[in-house]
């Protein structure tokens, strides 16, 4: 019984019932105040009364100043549904958040205490020791990235970041980012193009380009499902922007989530069955660092299964 009648409080019934309610309330008013006036009318004429002693003139103006009061008051219920509507939006983004994030932290942390539990009980070889090890890395390594973009993503929003916009060439930057990280892109290809053959130069702050390099090309890896995945990045120019496109073999992106994506805490999939994968923090974070830079980000896919590109846009002249 309690959850039937949960229904009256909800949000949308409320906003419904207010709107009718005022609406409603607005054509009884103007209903009843032209009966008055015809009755008042109606006695003017049989009494010989002079009409400005028992009509206002302004019938008309009180009636348009009373409808735009309610047209006001109409919008400000709006305002305020909407308002709660994207409040409880983003407290369902939180949620979603907490849920994957803490299985993404409580993963490695039960993975490791394994590990350490086995070395303690166990005369292990120089080879399973060195088999563990690697994999206590791995696990080491997936919570210090886990740790970094929450560090990341409160810097930026504090614009607390550090580092100064060096004019560089944004080709060179991405081959040398890939060089020196090789070994963060295993069972990955990535290959650069530049068929214009000429350097992209832009004032950019290097460590935020290269955290941006890093959410793009780990998203493309996250949401893979071959044994190879694949990300062409290319430069090309077009009008006064440059565009940097990063092209990827992965499960491609439904229509309705192509926009999406790029909210703070959203997650592809489901947390509450653990089909979302990541902290839904990347993109939000890619965003953020191409405004930082004066451009635009975008994603394009043709449908699942099909991969897709994300889009950094810069403004630019040659």
């Amino acid at each position: 019984m309690m959850n039937r009648s949960k229904w009256f409080f909800h949000p949308v019934f409320v906003f419904i019932f207010s709107i009718v309610a005022l609406g409603t309330s607005l054509v009884l008013y103007i209903y009843w105040y032209m009966e008055v006036s015809t009755g008042l009318e109606a006695v003017v004429r049989k009494f010989n009364i002079k009409p400005e002693q028992a009509l206002e003139s302004q019938t008309w103006v009180v009636i348009l100043v009373l409808s735009i009061l309610v047209a006001i008051i109409l919008v400000g219920i709006f305002t305020i549904f909407v308002f709660n509507q994207k409040i409880l939006q983003l407290y369902r983004l939180q949620n979603n958040f907490i849920n994957n994030f803490t299985h993404e932290l409580k993963t490695p942390v039960t993975s490791l205490k394994l590990y350490l539990e086995t070395f303690l009980k166990y005369e292990l070889s120089r080879e399973d020791q060195l088999k563990y090890i690697h994999y206590m890395i791995q696990d080491v390594g997936r919570l210090s990235d886990n740790i970094n973009q929450i560090l990341n993503l409160a810097r930026i929003e504090s614009k607390s970041y550090k580092g100064d916009f060096v004019r560089s060439d944004l080709v060179q930057i991405t081959e040398c980012f890939y060089r020196n990280n090789t070994h963060m892109f295993r069972n990955c290809e990535i290959t650069i193009h530049n068929s214009q053959d000429q350097s992209f130069s832009y004032p950019v702050n290097v460590s935020l380009f290269e955290m941006l390099l890093i959410n793009l090309v780990g998203n493309a890896i996250k949401y893979s499902r071959s044994e190879t995945t694949t990300v062409d990045i290319t430069f090309e120019t077009e009008k006064r922007w440059l565009h940097i496109r990063f092209k990827d073999n992965g499960i491609g992106l439904q229509k309705s989530e192509v926009k999406k994506i790029f909210r703070k805490f959203y997650q592809v999939g489901r947390a509450d069955d653990m089909t979302a994968k990541g902290s839904g923090i990347g993109l939000y974070l890619v965003q953020n660092i191409a405004r930082i830079h004066k451009g635009k980000v975008h994603a394009e896919s043709g449908g699942l299964g099909k991969g897709a590109t994300f889009i950094l846009a810069l403004p630019f002249q040659n």
